[in-house]
């Protein structure tokens, strides 16, 4: 069973592999950038809510005027 490629079927030149690989090459660095700014946005909003959430979760249990004091 061949898997589903993307990109098509392998070329079979050398000029067309080139292309082909640019290709991949480019869509690796589009994905890649997609998912990174993703990531930073999900870091950016769900880093202070899950100090809350591990804080209120542990032993003592803290109020929640005590985990948002600074000290």
């Amino acid at each position: 069973m061949a898997s589903w490629n993307p990109l098509g079927p392998p070329p079979s030149d050398a000029r067309e592999k080139e292309s082909y690989l640019s290709s991949a090459a480019a869509a690796t660095k589009y994905w890649t950038t997609w998912t990174m700014k993703k990531a930073a946005v999900v870091a950016h909003y769900g880093f202070v809510p899950l100090v809350i959430i591990i804080g209120m979760n542990s032993e003592p249990k803290p109020q929640l005027y005590q985990l948002l004091s600074p000290i």
